[in-house]
């Protein structure tokens, strides 16, 4: 993928691999499946109008982070979660537009395969987007060779009601997606550090493992800047 000039059709084209089979269930062929998505998903068009923009206002940093209570899939199973339930250590809450669609599920795996880097600094981390958990279930569950994730080692929450995608200010309300939001949310509930990308562009493991740890060094030694 390239995130220059045609990031947003190289985009579409992901989608389209993602949601095909479904498309073509209905009666839809595959030659349309960008015809639809550009109607279904005004983003994705070059042209896009930012009416869709999600309210940034609702979070931010040194205060308290929203509150959430949702259906998880954790470890192939489906569980309760609520932020309370982090309480003690560094929680990473990242947003993600949907299931089986771009950045394809790139970013999602690579925080899963740092999650042994995360357990370390007592950093937990989970996803969110606006699927329901049964949709969570199935792309875990498929291949990676597939578009899937292959298993994954850390909890997607369900926000199929928007509800946490709203509080949050990452609901683009007209598509009822959310943006790639990322929040650093500290042992105490309060939120430390937050990024909202556009839907193209994902996040960094690196620069958020970098995050906790300077996070970390000024809760321990004091506030001061940290590289």
């Amino acid at each position: 993928m390239t995130f220059v000039n045609g990031a947003l059709f190289v985009g579409a084209r992901c989608l389209s691999r993602g949601i095909a089979s479904l498309i073509k269930e209905n009666g839809i062929h595959h030659g349309c499946v960008n015809r639809v998505i550009k109607a279904s998903f005004p983003w994705t068009l070059a042209t896009r109008s930012f009416s869709l923009g999600a309210k940034l206002q609702n979070v931010r940093v040194q205060h308290p982070a929203p509150d959430f209570k949702t259906t998880a899939v954790v470890d192939g199973q489906f569980k309760e979660l609520q932020l309370s339930d982090f309480k003690g250590q560094y929680l990473v809450l990242f947003f993600y537009p949907l299931d089986f669609t771009f950045v394809c599920p790139t970013e999602i795996i690579a925080f899963s395969d740092s999650m042994e880097k995360f357990k370390a600094l007592n950093a937990a981390v989970v996803g969110v987007s606006t699927d329901s958990h049964f949709s969570h279930l199935a792309w875990i569950n498929t291949p990676r060779k597939q578009g899937g994730l292959g298993g994954l080692r850390y909890p997607l929450l369900a926000d199929f009601n928007k509800t946490i995608a709203r509080d949050y200010g990452v609901l683009i309300d007209n598509a009822g997606i959310a943006l790639r939001g990322l929040f650093i949310i500290d042992p105490k509930g309060i939120v430390r550090q937050v990024t909202i990308n556009d839907l193209p562009v994902g996040r960094s493991v690196d620069e958020t493992l970098r995050l906790v740890k300077a996070f970390q060094y000024t809760d321990q030694h004091g506030e001061g800047s940290v590289s």
